[in-house]
């Protein structure tokens, strides 16, 4: 039983239960004289689905159920656990959907995705970027079996903040992380020479590897074609219902998917427009940090001095950072117009600077002085799209040159 067969069947003895509360209980009957033999009582017929549960309930498709796979890459696993978010629709993805492949929810193997035929998965959720030599077979193997491969999630869309690391390589991140932190330091202190993980290893048992790590981290379409792309870190529900409401309409009733490179559930506005705080365009003189300040809960974060990616960042989510009151951080990727998220995101800072013709004369010291106040520039303005921007990755010149 799979675990949203389990989920079902928990549900649907929770609907017996309450109903079974919410009985209304007999009157008390006068004692009778003499009893009548008691005859054997009839199986007690299935509670009865309420109209709401019923319609999360369709059950199979037509054409019976879809195979469905989902592959977690290098990710932090929260698009994974996006998908628990929808909360009760999960049961009809149970009725719509055959797991062949998700294995933080069920049991599956390598091999058994290789033993279909091609296509026969109709849809694989990719989340995560590609790393390592693991994450780009998988990713090659689930599009050929898939008919539908949609990068689900930041890091599958855009690099995510895995591809920060491509502002280094494999052999200094493998130094640093095994070497140079304090724990593993002082442990490395206790070994004749450096112990780093190896690719592969002869063991007396057989050969023992691990997915090699590549220098530069790539978003799913760097690697493969993609059909569609679900932004966020994770997905907000909002956005997961689109994506679920047009794939039931097209499974159950045969309605045509979006067009292939749809973004699905975002708008190609940015998020400033369905933000509700008031902007203002106020000239800053000085960057903080939303702990630094009373935040205004009305007024725009920018126009606190507060960098918010909101200017540079496709619209779709909701807004519920800013609404919070923090910043958004451009998890939803840039708009079609836009090709360099951080490069717009830096115009956007730039232009609420004091130096149009009716402001205070501002030199260029001054300018300095008020970027020296980003704390970490490439976080701030790259922390999703390092490695689909312009600047791609670091790269460090051989010979002094």
């Amino acid at each position: 039983m799979s675990f949203l067969d389990k989920i079902k069947a928990r549900l649907g003895k929770k609907v017996g239960d309450s109903m079974e509360k919410a009985a209304v209980p007999a009157k008390e009957e006068a004692p009778k004289k003499a009893a009548a033999p008691a005859k054997e009582a009839a199986p007690a017929a299935p509670a009865a689905l309420s109209p709401e549960l019923a319609a999360l309930l369709p059950g199979a498709p037509p054409g019976g159920k879809i195979k469905f796979a989902h592959y977690w890459g290098a990710a932090c696993g929260g698009c994974d656990v996006s998908m628990l978010d929808i909360d009760e629709k999960i049961l009809t993805v149970g009725d719509m959907v055959d797991i062949v492949f998700w294995p933080i929810a069920a049991d599956g193997k390598v091999s058994d995705v290789e033993a279909l035929e091609d296509g026969e998965i109709t849809l694989t959720l990719f989340n995560g970027a590609v790393r390592n030599s693991e994450n780009e077979h998988m990713a090659h193997l689930l599009r050929q079996k898939s008919t539908i491969m949609v990068a689900y999630g930041s890091c599958a869309m855009l690099g995510g903040i895995p591809g920060l690391a491509n502002t280094t390589n494999t052999k200094e991140i493998l130094d640093y992380v095994y070497t140079k932190t304090p724990t593993m330091g002082a442990f490395q202190k206790t070994q004749k020479s450096p112990v780093i993980p190896q690719t592969l290893y002869k063991a007396p048992e057989g050969d023992l590897d691990l997915p090699v790590l590549y220098d530069t981290v790539k978003a799913l379409d760097q690697v493969l074609d993609v059909d569609y792309y679900v932004p966020g870190c994770p997905p907000t529900q909002k956005t997961i219902a689109v994506l679920l409401g047009a794939l039931i309409d097209h499974v159950y009733n045969g309605a045509p998917l979006p067009p292939k490179g749809t973004v699905i559930g975002a708008e190609d506005k940015t998020l400033c427009e369905e933000c509700p705080r008031k902007k203002e365009n106020r000239r800053i003189t000085k960057v903080v940090e939303p702990h630094e300040i009373d935040v205004d809960p009305e007024l725009c974060l920018m126009d606190q001095g507060i960098i918010c990616l909101g200017p540079a960042t496709r619209a779709g989510c909701g807004a519920p950072c800013t609404q919070a009151g923090q910043p958004c951080r451009g998890c939803y990727g840039p708009t079609s117009a836009v090709d360099e998220q951080g490069a717009s995101m830096l115009t956007a800072l730039a232009s609420l600077f004091p130096v149009l013709d009716d402001d205070p004369n501002m030199g260029e010291d001054q300018i300095i002085d008020i970027m020296r106040q980003v704390k970490d520039p490439l976080g701030y303005f790259y922390q999703f799209s390092m490695a689909k921007s312009l600047i791609r990755r670091s790269v460090k010149e051989k010979g002094g040159k």
